[in-house]
């Protein structure tokens, strides 16, 4: 009995699995697909009200100022045309009286001949920013960095700001819309404007790299100082940027051109309520007056979007730099269209929309005709009509050929030529007899009657 028990308990088991071992399971559908994540879009923040204004800039280097803030980003001032070959686009920057302002650009005469325009300096050091205005330098004068060992108080900026962020070093303001308070490295003497055509920066990356046309560099206070450049190359890793792409473009070295270059983000510099300049700031002075604040309205850009190819300028700056050359290129053309040579090329290359030039291309024959009389003078058809044994019938040959009728010399060419020996002949006939024949009839009755007597002669 036991065993059997234990046999119908394992059949059991074996039959429990094997139905368990007929059950399909449900076939299972997997769904890939890929959802398309838009690009995103970096909406620069609120840009605060700036105030803008023209600084005198001074003739020597001016004292540093170290300031707790550093400067916002850059705005879009787009130069107009220069005025003449020796003004210098000075300002177009953001500089210091008692709080950022921006300092407008504007075309300017060297005081003195051999100036040149030194561009502003900005230094991140020990959590600050040491800046120097822009000045003129005289000649055989060079920028001076600040001395590590300098020591400067701190100004505080009136409305408060973003502290610098970034490496210590040299640097210039970010591109227009970026994140405030972000440096960019860069060497000294680098015009800020060379970032407005780089996209929008939210994190620390972006810098600036020189291209060398000599190797005369100066180092002062373990800062490089690099000179005779022509342009710069702006470099940003893509985590940097805040479209996410990494970038790199060129940027010219001089001011105006760079800052005339596309944008990415549209923060256009207002135009200062005043012409009359104020003076650089010194540290421990009161600051100039400044005009109210205006509102700076700032586009917003797409990740993937390239620079726009015009960028627009205040004050209408850049309408009058398209208009101006239309309205000179315009009447330049119209002098030149009167003018002889020009009409009688048209007609011969368009021949079909006008029907006189057909009739005037016969005017070619003049061409031809000075050609045919060359060849008729050496006929000598004067000569004929003037020699002494000239027959009857070549008379009136002679007279045609005066003609000046352009058909007729071509007969001249063709009967001159036997003319010309008709009177050489006569000059080589005197030595004998069997050339009678070509004298003159009276000649030969009288040398017959000369034989006949001869014969008379020798018959007697």
């Amino acid at each position: 009995m036991p065993l059997s028990r234990t046999a119908t308990l394992t059949l059991s088991l074996l039959v429990a699995s094997l139905l368990s071992a007929c059950v399909v399971a449900p076939p299972q559908v997997v769904v890939r697909g890929e959802v398309a994540v838009p690009a995103p879009v970096w909406v620069p923040p609120p840009q605060p009200p700036v105030v803008s204004v023209y600084v005198e800039p001074p003739l020597v280097q001016p004292a540093p100022i170290a300031i707790e803030i550093a400067p916002p980003p850059m705005l879009v001032e787009v130069p107009p045309p220069q005025p003449f070959v020796e003004a210098v686009w000075t300002g177009g920057y953001w500089g210091w009286q008692g709080r950022w302002v921006w300092c407008a650009g504007r075309w300017s005469a060297p005081p003195q001949p051999g100036y040149a325009w030194a561009q502003p300096y900005y230094e991140h050091r020990d959590g600050a920013v040491v800046f120097v205005p822009g000045f003129w330098l005289a000649r055989g004068v060079a920028f001076v960095p600040p001395s590590p060992s300098l020591r400067l108080s701190v100004e505080i900026g009136i409305g408060g700001g973003a502290r610098p962020i970034g490496p210590p070093g040299v640097f210039v303001p970010p591109p227009p819309g970026s994140r405030p308070g972000i440096v960019v490295p860069a060497p000294v003497g680098t015009p800020p404007a060379v970032v407005v055509s780089a996209p929008p920066v939210t994190n620390v990356g972006m810098r600036i790299q020189t291209h060398i046309d000599s190797h005369n560099t100066t180092v002062v206070n373990n800062i490089t100082n690099v000179t005779n450049i022509t342009n710069v190359t702006v470099v940003a890793p893509a985590s940097a940027t805040a479209n996410g792409h990494a970038y790199q473009g060129n940027a010219p070295v001089q001011a105006h051109l760079a800052a005339a270059m596309p944008a990415y983000v549209h923060a256009n510099a207002p135009a200062p309520v005043t012409n009359t300049p104020v003076p650089v700031y010194v540290p421990g002075r009161a600051a100039a007056p400044l005009p109210a604040a205006q509102a700076v309205h700032v586009q917003a850009v797409t990740s993937t979007s390239p620079p726009a190819p015009t960028v627009p300028s205040h004050a209408g700056g850049q309408p009058s730099f398209q208009q101006a050359p239309v309205q000179e290129r315009a009447p330049q053309p119209q002098p030149q269209r009167p003018a002889a040579p020009v009409e009688s090329a048209v007609p011969a290359q368009h021949v079909a929309p006008h029907a006189a030039p057909p009739v005037e291309r016969p005017v070619e024959r003049p061409v031809e005709r000075p050609v045919e009389r060359r060849e008729a003078p050496p006929a000598a058809i004067p000569a004929p009509a003037t020699g002494a044994h000239a027959t009857p019938t070549e008379r009136p040959q002679a007279a045609p050929a005066a003609v000046p009728h352009p058909p007729r010399p071509e007969a001249v060419e063709v009967r001159p030529a036997p003319q010309a020996p008709a009177p050489v002949k006569p000059t080589a006939a005197p030595q004998g007899h069997e050339e009678a024949k070509d004298k003159h009839p009276r000649d030969k009755e009288r040398d017959k009657e000369r034989e006949r007597e001869e014969r008379r002669t020798n018959e007697r």
